[in-house]
C-alpha cells in the first residue's frame, strides 16, 4: 500500500462516524458600502487619492479637454495610445500620438511622456482599478513603462461598490 492510499485509508474510518457537514451560511455582505451610486464614487476617488492618484471628475463630453490640460500641464509630447482608445478622448490634445505596437521594446516605451487608457472596473472600497487588457486599455507593459498614466473611469458602468 502507498503512502497515498494509506493516508486515505485512515481518512475514510475516521469519517465513517461522521455526521453530515451542513451547508454553509451564504448570507454575508458582498458590500460594506450603501447602494448609491455618488457614494460608491466618492468612495472611490477618497481611495484613490489615499495612493496618492489624482481624481478628476469630468463628464463625456468635458474629457478631452481635461485629457489636453492634463497632458499639456505634465509637458507631455508624446502619448502612448492604445488601439481601442475611444477615438475622440485625445481629439483636444496637442501631443504626438504613439500608437501601441506588440514589437514596441521597453526602451521604446519608456521614451514616451505619457499613457492614456481606460479601465475595465474600478473598486470602490479598496481603491482598486482593474485592467485586463481590453482594447481600450492595451498589453499590460504600457501601463507599467511611461512615467505618467492617466486612467479613465467611466462612473456609469464601471464603478463597483
Amino acid at each position: 500500500m502507498s503512502s497515498r492510499d494509506l493516508i486515505l485509508d485512515r481518512v475514510r474510518k475516521a469519517l465513517t462516524d461522521a455526521s453530515e457537514v451542513p451547508e454553509p451560511s451564504r448570507d454575508y455582505l458582498t458590500s460594506h458600502t450603501p447602494d448609491d451610486p455618488a457614494v460608491i464614487v466618492d468612495l472611490l476617488a477618497a481611495n484613490l487619492a489615499d495612493y496618492r492618484a489624482r481624481v478628476h471628475r469630468t463628464d463625456e463630453n468635458a474629457l478631452p479637454d481635461l485629457l489636453a490640460r492634463l497632458l499639456t500641464e505634465r509637458g507631455t509630447k508624446s502619448v502612448l495610445v492604445p488601439s481601442g482608445l475611444p477615438e475622440g478622448w485625445l481629439a483636444k490634445s496637442d501631443a504626438t500620438q504613439v500608437a501601441d505596437r506588440p514589437a514596441s521594446t521597453a526602451g521604446e516605451l519608456d521614451e514616451v511622456d505619457s499613457v492614456v487608457t481606460g479601465c475595465a472596473l474600478a473598486i470602490a472600497e479598496t481603491g482598486t482599478i482593474v485592467l485586463d487588457a481590453g482594447p481600450d486599455q492595451g498589453r499590460r507593459r504600457i501601463t507599467l513603462v511611461p512615467d505618467h498614466h492617466i486612467c479613465v473611469v467611466r462612473t456609469t458602468d464601471q464603478i463597483v461598490a
